[in-house]
């Protein structure tokens, strides 16, 4: 604070309080650095002063008079002649009462005179007579002049009243700046030395205000402040420039540990002439509302930063990087280990805890033992386990030397440490604790304070809140997760089709994880569906959704539909969900629902076959065994529940070993590169079919994938099989009675072609019943096949569509045990309709009962 001198050398101020030897020229204007030469003793001696014109008592503002011993007039100036129009000749010799003093202010006139000769002088208002008879209102001063012949005279100095007035208040203003002004005022002279300090800054530092003369400014300052306060007043003082309202700390040398702020403005000194006469400064002690200040500052900065993610971690760690250093010098967070999962933590929290965050401007931290991400064992009767059993904050301003307490299950002894004040806060949200805040104070020299306690409690109060945010945000992310994960294959179902690879890739930036899905279903006849499928929308609501929409394709799939009907049967499912939800008003669910993308393609490994249809999925790729990429060009279709036009199947045929690719659209839909080179970037990564699936997919990814996705990604990578002629066989059956007995002839020698004869007494009986139910309710042509995979596939295929039913028949019934027999005779049975009629089929394993 510039109030408060500080040592240094300095020249001596003369009498008129600025120097007469430094920095002033002979004429009175300022030379700056430099001394000047003494041009005579008479100059040495004498100092010009410039008087101001604001002073009613100055030499050519002042009427002045002089009376003698029996009051009168013996001289007469020219400035009383121009106020009161008497000129000397006329008032001259004559009595100063009859001249100048109204009849009716006489006895007034006459008991100031009393007074004045009483006391030797005398100053007030006196309405004296203008030479026009008006009364004039004037200030006077009188004072007794004494001359060698023991004569004395009276010497009188009068202005108008209303500008010595005004004087006296200027006098009386500047005399309260000085005695009663709760600013503090200083006034610098030219050689940087204190000319006078006010009461306040007296009670400031503790020093009588006498003493601060002749001082070096800033002398009470620690070194760092007062070379500051030097420098800024000599500032002022070369250039002239005013400072105002300028902040600044001030530590006493006294007291170093004590951080004050002030709020310093400065101004030169200057006499009518121009001439340098010193700095004045006005210094307002402003701590406590530069500590409001930083507090609300800290306030808004924690706002602005804290809660920025949902992550439980990273809230603390930015609550530990708002402590240190705006409030403390180390900072730990720990937090309860149920937190950090996404549970929901005890009442009384008394287990151990985890230090999630860490933060120091020290080089020895206070409780270093216990690193970032370890657990932190609290010994009972700590500020921290004390905190943590009740969830009330801890304040030891000041920290005895073994305020750290030793490990109990180390036997570690208590390190010297600076720190040497501590506050403990609890983070608690909705009445549950949730850790513990310690922040201590070390190169800091001020201790602790109970408005420090109030805003660490307030800023861990809002870090609080938005870890508990995250941590329910994880619960929820982490039920969701589980939910999708139990909701995905975990593995691929082992069939003869395809070989597949596959990958899924949750987005690492979204709320959650998202409704994106594929599968690899097995079908009847040694066929198997594909599917990728994408819910709109992250969290819980989009991994249900597509557990809901994954369980319907399951569903019909195993109804043999065609591609095109399954989408059409799940498009009624969609917006039948959609209705539900939103007659319950979940309308963000219904977001989720509707809009929903998949792709359905079924391949036949025995036909080459593949038959697919989309609902606003992306084209799934095809590359070829020569290393050919092609969009596989399948019909638009609108996304589920949208309608408007009807989903429509295409179909291709294979060669053996050919890639069909299907994907989401967060695969090619990344935000650094477009679609085309998203499409682009796949065709290229896809070029060498005869490569590893799992390499081929990774190729994609690495090609594709940012570091961290911005939505979920699901690939399926298929490579195509033929299933060998010699494992097929098929014949035309006519509708004829003797179609029953032709059909186990030929599966009798075929299955002993396959060395599958075992077989043959439990496949004739079901061939036999599948072929008598097509000559009892069907119609020509009739196709009886067989085919040797996994299991023994009997099929027999005819142009009716009527469908056999299974029932229990009664023991009066003559029929109705064929099915019935060949549930019990196979592993699975089934039909599918196509376009030319219907093909029941059965599975039987080729190892046999």
């Amino acid at each position: 604070m510039d109030a408060v001198p500080c040592h240094g050398a300095g020249r001596t101020a003369g009498p008129t309080g600025f120097n007469t030897a430094r920095g002033i020229s002979p004429a009175g204007a300022p030379v700056v650095g430099a001394e000047y030469e003494v041009v005579s003793e008479v100059e040495k001696r004498i100092t010009v002063l410039s008087e101001s014109d604001d002073d009613p008592f100055a030499l050519h503002n002042a009427a002045s008079a002089v009376l003698d011993d029996r009051g009168n007039v013996v001289a007469w100036s020219r400035r009383a002649e121009e106020l009161l129009g008497f000129a000397g000749p006329e008032v001259i010799g004559r009595p100063a009462l009859d001249v100048l003093i109204d009849p009716g202010d006489l006895t007034a006139a006459k008991a100031a005179r009393a007074t004045c000769r009483r006391d030797g002088g005398w100053f007030g208002v006196l309405a004296v007579r203008h030479r026009s008879g008006r009364l004039v209102e004037m200030g006077v001063r009188v004072g007794a002049l004494q001359r060698r012949d023991d004569v004395r005279e009276w010497l009188l100095v009068g202005a108008p009243a209303a500008e010595v007035l005004e004087q006296q208040r200027d006098r009386a203003v500047l005399d309260g700046l000085f005695r009663r002004c709760p600013i503090g005022l200083v006034v610098h002279s030219p050689d940087l030395t204190v000319l006078r300090v006010n009461r306040a800054i007296e009670q400031f530092a503790g020093v009588p205000a006498a003493e601060f003369r002749g001082m070096p400014t800033g002398t009470l300052l620690v070194s760092e402040d007062a070379r500051r306060s030097v420098d800024r007043v000599r500032q002022v003082m070369e250039s002239g420039r005013s400072l105002v309202s300028t902040e600044q700390y001030a530590r006493l040398e006294r007291d170093p540990t004590r951080v004050r702020a002030a709020s310093v403005s400065a101004f030169r000194l200057e006499d009518p002439a121009g001439r340098v006469l010193g700095v004045a400064e006005t210094v307002e002690d402003v701590t406590e509302r530069h500590r409001a200040r930083l507090r609300l500052a800290l306030l808004d900065k924690a706002g602005a930063r804290m809660g920025s993610t949902l992550d439980v971690g990273e809230t603390a760690r930015e609550l530990a990087d708002v402590m240190v250093p705006h409030l403390a010098d180390f900072v730990s967070v720990d937090l309860s280990q149920p937190v950090m999962r996404g549970e929901e933590p005890a009442h009384a929290l008394t287990v151990p805890v985890a230090r999630v965050a860490v933060r120091s401007v020290v080089a020895q931290q206070p409780d270093a033992r216990n690193p970032q991400g370890e657990r932190v064992h609290f010994a009972p009767g700590t500020p921290q386990a004390r905190c943590l059993a009740d969830g009330r904050p801890v304040l030891e301003p000041v920290l005895s030397p073994d305020w750290f307490w030793a490990d109990p299950r180390r036997g570690e002894p208590a390190p010297d440490l600076s720190a040497h004040s501590l506050i403990v806060v609890p983070l608690a949200a909705r009445g549950l604790v949730l850790g513990v805040m310690s922040l201590w104070r070390a190169r800091h020299p001020e201790p602790f304070e109970v408005d420090d306690l109030t805003l660490a409690q307030e800023l861990a109060s809002r870090a609080a809140v938005s870890i508990d945010n995250a941590r329910r945000f994880t619960q929820q992310q982490q039920t969701a997760s589980t939910l999708q994960r139990a909701l995905l294959p975990r593995t691929v179902p082992h069939q003869s089709a395809v070989d597949v690879a596959h990958r899924y890739l949750p987005a690492s930036t979204a709320p959650g994880p998202g409704g994106d899905w594929f599968d690899v279903i097995p079908l009847s006849g040694a066929r198997v569906a594909l599917v990728v499928g994408d819910v709109a929308g992250h969290g819980l609501h989009a991994a249900a959704t597509m557990g809901r929409l994954r369980t319907a394709v399951h569903t019909l799939a195993t109804l043999d539909l065609e591609p095109d009907e399954v989408l059409s049967r799940l498009d009624d499912l969609v917006n039948i969900l959609a209705a539900e939800q939103e007659t319950a008003g979940q309308l963000s669910a219904v977001e989720q629902v509707v809009g929903a993308t998949c792709l359905y393609a079924v391949y036949d490994p025995v036909s080459r076959q593949c038959v697919a249809a989309r609902a606003g999925h992306p084209l799934p790729v095809v590359t070829g065994a020569d290393g050919q990429v092609t969009m596989l060009d399948l019909p638009p279709g609108p996304p589920l529940g949208l309608g408007g036009l009807p989903f429509e199947s295409r179909e291709i045929e294979l060669a053996e070993g050919s890639l069909l690719t299907l994907y989401t659209n967060g695969l090619i839909g990344e935000a650094h590169i477009d679609v085309d080179t998203g499409l682009q970037r796949l065709r290229a990564a896809l070029t060498h079919p005869a490569d590893p699936l799992e390499q081929t997919c990774q190729a994609v990814v690495e090609s594709l994938v940012a570091a961290q996705p911005a939505d979920d990604i699901a690939l399926l990578v298929a490579r195509t099989r033929v299933l060998p002629p010699e494992n097929v066989a098929s014949w035309h059956l006519p509708l004829q009675p003797t179609a029953a007995a032709h059909a186990r002839t030929l599966i009798t020698t075929q299955l002993a072609r396959w060395g599958l004869e075992h077989l043959s007494f439990s496949t004739e009986l079901i061939a036999s019943e599948l072929v008598t139910n097509a000559y009892r309710y069907g119609s020509e042509p009739v196709t009886l096949r067989l085919i040797r995979e996994r299991s023994l596939v009997c099929e027999v295929a005819d142009a009716s569509h009527t469908a056999p039913h299974l029932r229990r028949a009664r023991t009066t019934d003559e029929g109705g045990r064929g099915l019935f027999l060949v549930a019990q005779l196979t592993e699975r049975w089934g039909t599918r309709y196509t376009r030319e009629g219907k093909t029941v089929w059965t599975e039987q394993p080729l190892l046999g009962p």
